[in-house]
């Protein structure tokens, strides 16, 4: 198989057309589902599929499906899946999706050109929604598919002005009558810039991703009492703010602690604070603190959460505070089908290229479809870790290099 980096660089560097920002460093691009840019990407993506000969069919919620039915492949068998999303963070890099979508279209035509012959057809994927930017919190074309939420209750989220998604979907022409179902796959394997430093850091080219990691948000809310900065007495005050800053720092010390002692790849941040009244002469009343929590083992997150509810009972006695402690987001972590594993290994293989195991940090819609079906990961390089962010860059010969793996794990799997 000869995979085109020309070929792949022309489709991304396209694709960042839409939605274009001017930067003074980088290129970005703001691509939110139900934008003109969004529509403008969906369609260049739908005639490159069809420019490759793919059958496409578009889903309720907009996920958008390339078939390849190889001369070999029996029609009727469970398809080899790939791919990613289009969809952007605002002012977000060129990479970050994309480079999912169509290093999964690239590999169809290097298989294609090489006239290689599979059991299975290859399905090439672009899920609505994975930054949650607009609609619901993320992840919702591969929720949907997975079957963990329904079409109706997706079409109803709503933006905040309002707007449905299924509005948003008509107004592009991508609210489609068709159903993926991802059980319905024989696997799934998804290339995405690996937003970190591993890969650069130890010279590789390509990440077998073994685990994505769980996530864990919550909202804590600490009551105290305003009061005059000036005429009220240190002893007795009630700042919920000073009360905030413990469980900041509690957060941080502990999810430390677990790296040290238990496991290196837990993390704990206190992303959002908001302060009532938020005045400089003026004793905080109210403190919001939203919280992250993620790790791959399920155990680290439960120990750094229950540490987080015991300092609220803490705070409530040495602090005369009130607190409430409301969750938000709660995902397990997700071990990769080891199969998938092994066929990105062989893929890169394949090509003489190195590959080194490594876990994920941030969600990706694969976490959704391993519910339902055997799915991989794989990463490439990132400069300097940098994503979401226009200053994001993956070199061009390591995009290539890392849809040589994934082309070869797609022909691994789908020779089955």
């Amino acid at each position: 198989m000869n995979v085109s980096e020309e070929r792949l660089r022309d489709d991304i560097e396209a694709n960042a057309a839409f939605g274009e920002l001017e930067t003074d460093e980088g290129r970005g691009r703001t691509v939110l589902t139900g934008t003109d840019a969004n529509a403008g990407a969906r369609d260049h993506f739908v005639s490159r599929l069809e420019d490759a000969g793919l059958d496409v069919r578009v889903d309720a919620v907009g996920t958008i499906v390339g078939r390849w039915t190889p001369d070999s492949a029996d029609p009727d068998a469970a398809p080899v899946a790939a791919g990613s999303h289009l969809d952007s963070v605002p002012e977000g890099g060129i990479f970050d999706g994309p480079l999912g979508v169509y290093a999964a279209l690239e590999s169809v035509r290097a298989m294609q050109e090489a006239e290689t012959e599979l059991a299975r057809p290859v399905d090439v994927v672009s899920f609505t929604e994975e930054e949650g930017q607009r609609f619901a919190g993320g992840l919702l074309g591969s929720s949907v598919a997975a079957g963990v939420r329904s079409v109706e209750d997706a079409l109803a989220l709503t933006d905040d002005e309002g707007t449905t998604l299924e509005s948003a979907l008509e107004s592009m022409g991508y609210r489609g009558d068709d159903a993926v179902d991802a059980s319905e796959w024989d696997s799934w394997l998804e290339l995405h810039v690996e937003q970190g430093t591993r890969l650069e850091d130890a010279g590789v080219p390509v990440g077998v991703v073994t685990d994505v990691t769980g996530i864990f948000h919550c909202q804590v809310e600490i009551v105290g009492e305003a009061n005059h900065a000036g005429s009220t007495p240190m002893p007795g005050r009630r700042d919920a703010l000073a009360a905030a800053s413990e469980l900041v720092l509690d957060v941080e010390s502990t999810a430390q602690h677990l790296v040290e002692t238990e496991s290196e790849s837990a993390v704990g941040t206190v992303g959002k604070l908001d302060v009532s009244p938020n005045a400089t002469n003026v004793i905080p009343g109210r403190a919001r603190l939203g919280i992250d929590i993620r790790d791959v083992e399920a155990d680290s997150i439960s120990r750094l959460t229950g540490r987080v509810r015991d300092t609220c009972e803490r705070l409530e006695r040495e602090r005369d505070v009130e607190t409430t402690f409301e969750v938000e987001l709660d995902v397990s972590p997700t071990p990769l089908a080891e199969r998938c594993c092994d066929a990105i290994r062989a893929g890169a293989d394949a090509f003489e290229l190195d590959a080194m195991d490594l876990f994920s940090g941030a969600a990706h819609d694969t976490m959704h479809v391993a519910d339902a079906t055997d799915a991989g990961m794989l990463f490439s390089p990132s400069r300097d870790g940098i994503s979401h962010n226009p200053r994001e860059w993956t070199d061009w010969d390591d995009c290539a290099d890392a849809t040589r793996a994934l082309a070869g794990g797609i022909r691994e799997l789908a020779s089955e």
